[in-house]
């Protein structure tokens, strides 16, 4: 009898070890983090239109998860939605080329900047006229919804009288350019060397202004272990060569 005993306790301790083992198993934190849509070389939406992204902000979050050894799920909602999502807890975090700023700290805690960057004017490739500022006069200008380039077209509207229309993307803007509904637009640096590399009928009249770094972003005093791993993995990524070779790999100076 007493063996019997033993025998029942024993498969009954067993059984709760195998299932506490299961639960630590199921539970195992995967992190939801939004992005863009389309805000190349951060984010490039396939062109089979699969709904999957390459680019910047994907390859160094990959590299950073691969390095720390956590897991997440992307969430690709546009720079609007990712950061209502990430107010609304749907998230717990954003990577989507976002500029820190100090109105979004009050909001928000950002990453170490793992991209330096600054706002250029660009203009149809055929369109000699608008060479600066001051030729923006009377006339109609784009900027997606959101961005640095938004905030920079803001500061200026009033000195160099021009309207701002603004876009939920940047293909949307800047073939509002390219087609001659908008003279000008005002796009990250990056983003822009890109469109022109790839093909785009935009060159460049300025040069680099307003300089801003991107950051990694979780809802203040939320999720601090995902800020520090990103942090410690970004470190390392730079460290041994893999954030240059992403780098390389979406921008070229020539």
């Amino acid at each position: 009898m007493l063996k019997r005993m033993l025998g029942i306790v024993l498969a009954v301790v067993m059984c709760v070890s195998f299932a506490a083992c299961g639960e630590k198993k199921s539970s195992e934190k995967v992190y939801r983090i939004a992005t863009d849509t389309a805000f190349p070389p951060f984010e490039i939406p396939d062109e089979k239109g699969s709904g999957k992204l390459t680019g910047i902000d994907i390859d160094i979050l990959a590299a950073i998860a691969e390095d720390q050894g956590f897991k997440y799920e992307l969430d690709v909602l546009g720079f609007d939605a990712a950061v209502v999502a990430l107010e609304s807890n749907q998230a717990d975090a954003v990577i989507a080329g976002m500029s820190i700023t100090d109105k979004r700290k009050q909001s928000y805690d950002f990453s170490a900047p793992y991209y330096d960057s600054g706002v250029v004017m660009a203009v149809s490739s055929d369109n000699d006229t608008i060479k600066e500022y001051k030729d923006l006069a009377g006339k109609k200008v784009a900027a997606k919804r959101g961005t640095e380039g938004a905030t920079f077209a803001e500061k200026l509207k009033e000195q160099y009288g021009f309207d701002i229309t603004l876009f939920d993307d940047s293909p949307t803007m800047y073939m509002d350019v390219t087609s001659g509904n908008s003279v000008a637009c005002f796009e990250d640096y990056p983003v822009m060397g890109y469109q022109i590399a790839k093909g785009s009928k935009l060159k460049m009249v300025t040069d680099m202004e307003q300089g801003s770094s991107y950051g990694f972003a979780v809802m203040k005093g939320k999720n601090t272990e995902l800020l520090t791993m990103f942090d410690k993995g970004l470190e390392n990524i730079k460290a041994n060569g893999k954030y240059q070779e992403i780098l390389d790999k979406y921008i070229k100076e020539k």
